[in-house]
């Protein structure tokens, strides 16, 4: 598999925000974690630290995705009680799990009140909607419900997509929001790193230059296994 990254903080100077991404090598396969935490400022950055953490531990160790919303869920929990504020009660995250078993074959995704990734088979550009709404992350208490998980078959060659919403809700100067799915229909079948920079590019040029969300995008091919090379 090949893999890159793509991280656009919206605070002028700054280089980190709330949105947050994790790949880790584990026994059950690659296990991606992308995630938005509400709010901005330090506050949004140390709840963002607190799941990246979590999920960097419990993801050698939980057994199937939503085990491991369950953990990061606990986690967030129990960080709002260590470091309690007045924005306590409304600390929460969306974020997406997804695990890949090396080799391809069939993905699991755990949406946590997450934008949908989107699946780039040829021609075939789709978002992978969840077949159940699942809580955000520290959500799980107050609103109730369990996480859903759902499987995706991968061949070799597909790719994934997965952002945070400050790419969707990337606006031009008439307000219009910026049409991702059609945009990726529009483009050449290229590698992680060209598709992100290519994104990038083009957020830039739709927003006039004036970014003001936060942005993450991670991007996954399943190798062809004839060591074809991906770029």
């Amino acid at each position: 598999m090949a893999i890159e990254t793509l991280y656009v903080a919206a605070a002028a100077q700054a280089r980190i925000g709330g949105d947050l991404y994790e790949a880790v090598d584990t026994p059950y396969g690659l296990r991606l974690l992308i995630g938005d935490v509400r709010g901005k400022g330090l506050s949004a950055v140390g709840v963002a630290g607190a799941v990246v953490n979590s999920f960097r531990e419990a993801a050698h160790d939980e057994p199937d995705l939503v085990a491991l919303a369950r953990r990061l869920d606990t986690s967030l929990v129990r960080y709002g009680a260590a470091f309690p504020s007045a924005e306590s009660a409304e600390r929460f995250a969306t974020a997406l799990l997804a695990q890949i078993p090396y080799g391809g074959g069939e993905a699991a995704l755990v949406n946590c009140g997450h934008p949908a990734p989107i699946l780039m088979r040829g021609t075939d550009i789709r978002a992978l909607e969840p077949s159940a709404a699942s809580p955000p992350l520290n959500m799980a208490g107050l609103i109730g419900g369990d996480y859903t998980l759902d499987a995706v078959p991968l061949d070799p060659g597909d790719q994934l997509l997965l952002y945070t919403d400050g790419v969707t809700e990337t606006r031009d100067r008439s307000g219009t929001f910026f049409p991702l799915l059609a945009w990726l229909r529009g483009q050449d079948a290229v590698g992680p790193r060209r598709l992100l920079d290519l994104l990038h590019d083009q957020l830039l040029d739709f927003s006039g230059g004036g970014l003001d969300d936060d942005i993450a995008a991670l991007a996954v091919r399943v190798g062809t296994g004839d060591g074809t090379a991906i770029r």
